[in-house]
C-alpha cells in the first residue's frame, strides 16, 4: 500500500512564509538583546565572569533565555537567507549558507559558560570552584574547536551572505549585513562595547529580514550567470 503526500495548500504556504518573516530576524535580535544585557565582557577571565554574573543574577538569567531563543531560531534563519543567496549566486550563496550554518549551529557550545556561572551562583558554590569549572570546559578540545567554528563560521558566513545578496536586497542593507559581524568582533573583543555590539547584531537582523521578505514575496532572483 502506498501513501501519497498531499501538497501544501496555499493557506499553509502563506502561513509558513509569514512565520519566516518573524522567525528569521528573531535569532540575531535575541543575540543583540543578550549582548546588551551581558553582565561581563567577552574578554573577561572566568573568575571575573562568575563574579559579575553573581552580582547581576537577573541579567544572567535573561541572557540564558535569549540564548535559548537564538539557538532555536538562528539555524532556521540561515536556511531561509541561504536559500535566497544560493538562488542569486549558486556557488557563493551555497558556500555562504553552509559556512554560516556551521558557525551558528556551534553557538550552543558558548552557552555553558553562562549556564554554569548562573547555576553555580544559584547552588551557592564558591565562586572559585565555579570559575575553575568554566575554565576547564572552555579549555576542553571539543569546546575549543566548536568555539573556533562558531567564530569563523558566523563571521565569514554572514559576510559572504551579504556579498551573495548584493543584487537581491537594497545595497545599504547588503552593506549592513557584510559589516555587521566584523563590527561585532571589534565591539566584543578588540574594544569591548556592549552598545555597539548589540547594534552590530541589529544590522544582521536587518539583513536577514530583508532577505526573508524577498523569499516570502516569492521575488527570488534569477541565478547569476
Amino acid at each position: 500500500m502506498t501513501t501519497t503526500l498531499a501538497a501544501p495548500t496555499a493557506a499553509t504556504t502563506r502561513l509558513v512564509r509569514r512565520a519566516a518573516l518573524i522567525v528569521t530576524p528573531l535569532g540575531p535580535l535575541a543575540v543583540a538583546g543578550l549582548r546588551w544585557l551581558l553582565p561581563y565582557d567577552t574578554t573577561d577571565d572566568p573568575a571575573t565572569l562568575v563574579a559579575r554574573v553573581a552580582a547581576s543574577p537577573g541579567a544572567g538569567t535573561a541572557v540564558l533565555w535569549l540564548s535559548l531563543l537564538a539557538l532555536l531560531t538562528l539555524p532556521l534563519g540561515v536556511l531561509v537567507v541561504g536559500a535566497v543567496a544560493a538562488r542569486a549566486r549558486p556557488v557563493l550563496g551555497t558556500v555562504a549558507a553552509v559556512v554560516a550554518w556551521i558557525g551558528f549551529a556551534n553557538l550552543a557550545f558558548l552557552v555553558p559558560a553562562d549556564l554554569m556561572a548562573r547555576a553555580g551562583v544559584a547552588a551557592g558554590l564558591p565562586e572559585g570552584s565555579t570559575a575553575a569549572l568554566v575554565a576547564a570546559v572552555a579549555a576542553d578540545p571539543v569546546s575549543s574547536l566548536a568555539t573556533t567554528l562558531f567564530v569563523l563560521g558566523h563571521v565569514l558566513g554572514t559576510v559572504l551572505l551579504g556579498v551573495a545578496l548584493w543584487r537581491v536586497v537594497p545595497r545599504g542593507v547588503a552593506v549592513a549585513l557584510i559589516v555587521s559581524q566584523p563590527l561585532h568582533v571589534v565591539a566584543a573583543v578588540v574594544v569591548p562595547n556592549h552598545t555597539l555590539d548589540g547594534l552590530a547584531w541589529l544590522l544582521t537582523a536587518v539583513g536577514f529580514a530583508a532577505a526573508t521578505a524577498v523569499w516570502a514575496d516569492r521575488r527570488l532572483p534569477q541565478p547569476a550567470r
